[in-house]
């Protein structure tokens, strides 16, 4: 019988204001400055979980979120390149209003989930649950207890689905927060989601 496992699942921190609003996927842009604060106070309330790994995406704002969390838990920090977000290719850095004036049909066609729709030029949607899931499958596999992983609000997502056996198409029903906590409990490869968006402030 497999021992028990907890996945601790942070979402970075936040980003500057002249960003957010912004579909933001690939692009490599850092945290806000006053973000720090709030992701130690996190640390503080992570203290007592005690994971044996830290893993994150390799992108500027997950890994300067991994980092302090790390710091304060005293775990090293992995790298896993398929903990990315999503690449929305030439929307990148567009307001969803622009892009709905720019590219109209292309976004019914992401609306109505079409079979294998790509973002223009960016990632198409089944590469991207793909790759999420055979990153969580690695970490799931390969860590003995519990595990804190920092990357992003569609990675998160699309980890929570794939644990609790959700179909890709609903992790639009997840709102998950800059710097806060959601956990899932594996017990015989079955995911129970018991903390959402925990520690996350009001207004995030």
């Amino acid at each position: 019988m497999a021992s028990p496992k907890t996945l601790l699942l942070v979402r970075h921190g936040r980003i500057e204001e002249r960003f957010e609003g912004r579909f933001l996927g690939s692009t490599d842009i850092p945290l806000a400055a006053d973000s720090a604060c709030k992701i130690k106070a996190l640390a503080r309330n992570l203290s007592t979980q005690k994971p044996s790994r830290c893993i994150c995406s390799p992108l500027n704002r997950a890994r300067q979120t991994a980092e302090i969390l790390a710091e304060a838990m005293s775990v090293t920090i992995e790298v896993d390149p398929d903990l990315r977000e999503v690449d929305f290719g030439r929307w990148e850095g567009l307001t969803f209003e622009e892009i709905v004036a720019s590219e109209p049909r292309m976004v019914d066609r992401w609306a109505s989930w079409e079979n294998g729709f790509a973002f223009p030029e960016g990632e198409s949607l089944c590469h991207f649950f793909d790759r999420v899931r055979k990153a969580t499958d690695r970490i799931v596999t390969d860590s003995p207890s519990t595990v804190l992983v920092v990357s992003h609000g569609g990675v998160t997502r699309a980890i929570i689905c794939h644990l609790l056996g959700l179909t890709d198409r609903q992790h639009v029903l997840f709102d998950i927060k800059h710097a806060a906590l959601t956990t899932i409990e594996l017990n015989e490869g079955r995911g129970v989601l018991t903390e959402l968006n925990v520690f996350s402030y009001p207004g995030d």
